[in-house]
Formats: structure tokens, sequence, C-alpha cells
């Protein structure tokens, strides 16, 4: 498993910054400009109109990233 290393907040610029304190997002702060593009990704991913729900999307991240071995 690789790992990436992220910035404090404030280390980031604050125009790049997203509301999310999640480590999957943050990893995105050593190139700043593609946490808001992320952020809006996995926010219509997680909580946009899909079959499944919130908690069944959750479930099938948090199988895959154990199957990755993933500590995001």
């Amino acid at each position: 498993m690789a790992y990436i290393s992220y910035l404090n907040d404030d280390q980031i610029p604050e125009a790049d910054r997203v509301p999310d304190r999640d480590n999957i997002i943050r990893i995105h702060g050593i190139h700043s400009r593609t946490m808001t593009h992320h952020y809006g990704l996995y926010r219509e991913l997680m909580a946009g109109r899909s079959p499944l729900t919130r908690v069944q999307r959750e479930m099938i991240a948090v199988v895959v990233s154990a199957i990755n071995e993933c500590h995001y």
C-alpha cells in the first residue's frame, strides 16, 4: 500500500480548502487545486441521486478500502 502524506490546513491556499476533514480529501492538499474537484466528485457520488442509499455507498467504500488495505 502506498502512503501519501497530507498538508495541514494552514499550508493549503484558502481558496482551495474544502469543508471536509477526511484524509482521502486532504491528500489533495499536495496539489491543492485538485481538492475542490475531488470534493465535488465525492459529494456527487456519496450524496447525489442514486438507487443506493448513503449507508450502502459508505459500506461499499469501506469494503473496497479494506480489500485494498487502504487506511484512508
